[in-house]
């Protein structure tokens, strides 16, 4: 009799699963991905064909909305980036809500890492690019390179399946949200060229509003969702970006676990149900189940599949369609603003993330969580420089020039793609193959014997 094959030798430390709406957030992520690789691709190969004028001419399209006498009239691509982004936006409020108020993110010994490591890969980014292009134009874009696609580094992370640890995914999500935080702040306060006062009075009394029905302990959706239209209409009229009004919403939007006496009503209404079935009871029942959810939980699950299928795939789609000839290229290798933004995404992602939480660690401010080593450190922190769809995002308000934009794309692109590549390599040689120190003990990561072989006990 042969015995079975023993389990292979490595590190045995038994962890918490993660949550599962953390799980099905990464998941709907990782899809998303695809679907946004596939749109870029087809952006650059629509702009560089003979058909490459039906697709400026599709995005410079106008479309009006009006109520009565007031309207919002904006071209195709305006309606991307400032209308339908504003529910992207959104999704990455309610998260940023959710892990800091009952998610994974409560534990702030477990955030101030990679907390501080996106803080690195904000600054270094930024002071990189701001060296290569120190005035003019061009240094209106420092805020292209600080930004991580958490779509595409999730996608990346799903092709390394069970190889990769769930928190590793964890500390990545930590740092895209903080990393966002601050891109979101850059947009609000660096990109904003206009101010009107009433709009920020009108936003104001709209915040107030929604500050009411989280005070009143509203569950309900309806009355979020018209707000935050109110809201971004308001935003928008003031000359700040309409997509804040997005991540406002999210932030907002109560995401506190449900209290003991909503959970104990839900059986006493389907019993009810049960003894008499009518749609007045089950209706009472649909709402006692829907108050034990929390409302960003519920309307995360409606936005959070139509932001990573729909909306993100179509912003890639309008912005990613560079046209790239002989000149075009030659121009973007000599253009400091394409070098700039290459250089400040692989490099300055890498070291700056990896630097400032190296120093969390060793200062004590925090730890990395379990099985993570410093080798998945270094692949993060390098996949983190993939900063495709708010790198795009910022370039559109950074840039009004179409050939400083044009160059910056190419740097975008080329700075991903590169980043991608070398971070996969290392994430899968140092990661994988290279016993590195374990980040608690500075000493090689043990690896323990195998346990004996032993014949199951016979079925009595």
């Amino acid at each position: 009799m042969t015995a079975p094959p023993r389990p292979g030798p490595g590190l045995r430390i038994r962890l918490p699963q993660v949550a599962p709406s953390l799980r099905e957030f990464l998941a709907t992520e990782a899809g998303g991905a695809m679907l946004l690789l596939i749109a870029t691709v087809v952006a650059l190969g629509w702009a560089n064909s003979p058909w490459s004028g039906g697709y400026a001419r599709l995005w410079e399209t106008t479309a009006e909305v009006r109520i009565g006498g007031a309207g919002i009239d904006m071209s195709l691509l305006h309606w991307v980036n400032d209308g339908a982004m504003a529910v992207f936006f959104t999704v990455v409020g309610l998260e940023i809500s959710r892990e800091f108020t009952a998610g994974e993110l409560r534990d702030r010994r477990m955030v101030a890492v990679p907390a501080l490591g996106a803080i690195g890969g904000l600054a270094l980014p930024a002071t990189i690019y701001l060296l290569a292009n120190t005035s003019g134009p061009a240094a209106r874009g420092w805020g292209v390179p600080m930004s991580t696609d958490t779509a595409f580094v999730v996608g990346i992370l799903a092709l390394f399946g069970p190889r990769c640890p769930d928190r590793l995914r964890l500390f990545l999500l930590t740092l895209a949200i903080v990393d966002d935080i601050g891109a979101i702040c850059v947009v609000g306060v660096f990109y904003t060229e206009r101010v009107d006062p009433l709009g920020l009075l009108v936003a104001g009394g709209v915040i107030l509003a929604i500050l009411a029905l989280r005070w009143l302990g509203v569950w309900q959706l309806p009355p979020y969702v018209l707000l935050s239209l109110v809201l971004w209409g308001a935003v928008h009229a003031s000359g700040v970006h309409a997509t804040l009004a997005g991540v406002l919403t999210g932030l907002l939007t109560p995401a506190r676990p449900p209290r003991h006496d909503q959970i104990d009503e839900v059986p006493v209404y389907v019993r009810a149900l049960a003894e008499d079935s009518n749609a007045t009871r089950a209706g009472l029942a649909v709402a006692a189940a829907k108050a034990t959810v929390s409302p960003n939980e519920r309307l995360q699950r409606v936005l959070h599949p139509f932001s990573a299928f729909i909306v993100v795939p179509v912003f890639g789609l309008a912005n990613a369609g560079v046209h790239l000839d002989a000149a075009t290229l030659r121009a973007a290798a000599a253009s400091p603003v394409t070098l700039g933004i290459m250089v400040a995404l692989v490099a300055g992602n890498a070291v700056g993330i990896t630097l400032a939480s190296t120093v969390a660690i060793r200062s004590g401010l925090g730890q990395l969580p379990g099985q993570v080593r410093y080798s998945h450190l270094m692949g993060a922190a390098t996949l983190a420089g993939i900063g495709f769809t708010i790198s795009l995002f910022i370039t559109e308000l950074a840039f009004t020039d179409p050939e400083l934009r044009e160059q910056a794309k190419i740097g975008i692109l080329g700075g991903s793609l590169t980043a991608a590549v070398a971070g996969t390599v290392i994430l899968r040689v140092l990661g994988e193959r290279m016993p590195l120190c374990s980040p608690l003990t500075d000493e090689p990561v043990p690896r323990l014997p195998p346990r004996p072989w032993r014949a199951p006990a016979p079925v009595k």
